[in-house]
């Protein structure tokens, strides 16, 4: 305890430090972090499909942790059954598009976490359905599944069949997307449980080191990447900015949850 407390006390110094900076300051913080991080992956990584793995892993811990969850405490409070259902979808198409092309490790990941998340599911519909926050999940699905099939159909890879190109484009721009129920139900509570927070830090993770292997390989590459896998120039650029939209998206919430972390505090506590 006295060596966490060590630890602790110079992070928290940190922390309340830039909490008084300007919004300027605060930001080149931010870039000049997010820098440090991919310099340091690219030196320590030179396998950019282990990027991948990793953010696969990541994903895999997370659900690993709402099914702790949810086996101890009987609770799927604070858990957006939507994102679990749009990250069910995009694992379904993402599968059937791999066995179509080609099975690897991401195949074999993706099936594993696909059932971890198809039981979330049966377990919120149904055995957990009275702590299930359907008046807070209010999030519409709609709204996010016809812009990214939409999209979907006009920017794709070029293979040689245009419904995997199309389903696979799908499923990439759902990911993107999928955590955004989730963030507005925590938005709504306010307040985070532990095993929630968890799983969208999880989630954070995941897409840093998905969106590091796009921009590495865009920097090892010196941009000539853009312009590959088909599609013009705009199919590899979509999924980076995918990538991006996401990453900062959860990097709000990763901020006060680390910040909640380093104060020694079990719930993670959102701005008005």
């Amino acid at each position: 305890m006295g060596q966490k407390g060590v630890l602790q006390r110079p992070l928290q110094t940190l922390f309340s430090w830039v909490r008084k900076q300007s919004n300027k300051v605060k930001t080149s913080l931010g870039v000049f972090t997010v820098l440090t991080l991919l310099v340091t992956l690219k030196l320590l990584i030179h396998e950019h499909n282990h990027f991948f793995v990793l953010a696969e892993f990541a994903h895999f811990v997370g659900i690993l942790l709402l099914i702790y969850k949810l086996s101890t405490l009987n609770t799927c409070s604070g858990l957006s059954l939507k994102t679990q259902q749009l990250t069910a979808t995009f694992l379904s198409v993402r599968l059937f598009c791999s066995l179509q092309i080609e099975g690897d490790i991401h195949t074999i990941l993706d099936l594993v976490t696909l059932v971890a998340t198809s039981w979330l599911i049966f377990m919120m519909k149904y055995k957990l359905k009275s702590s299930y926050m359907a008046d807070l999940d209010n999030m519409k699905k709609y709204i996010v599944i016809l812009p990214s099939l939409a999209i979907a159909f006009f920017i794709h890879p070029q293979t040689n069949n245009l419904i995997i190109s199309i389903l696979w484009a799908f499923a990439v721009y759902i990911e993107g997307v999928s955590v955004l129920p989730q963030l507005r139900l925590m938005q709504n509570v306010k307040i985070i449980e532990p095993f929630t927070a968890h799983y969208v830090f999880a989630l954070g993770v995941s897409r840093f080191f998905s969106c590091a292997h796009w921009i590495i390989k865009v920097y090892d590459t010196a941009g000539s990447y853009l312009s590959l896998s088909g599609g013009g120039f705009l199919w590899i650029p979509m999924i980076i900015l995918a990538e991006i939209v996401q990453t900062f998206v959860l990097a709000d919430f990763c901020y006060y949850y680390v910040k909640s972390v380093m104060k020694g505090q079990m719930m993670v506590r959102l701005p008005a």
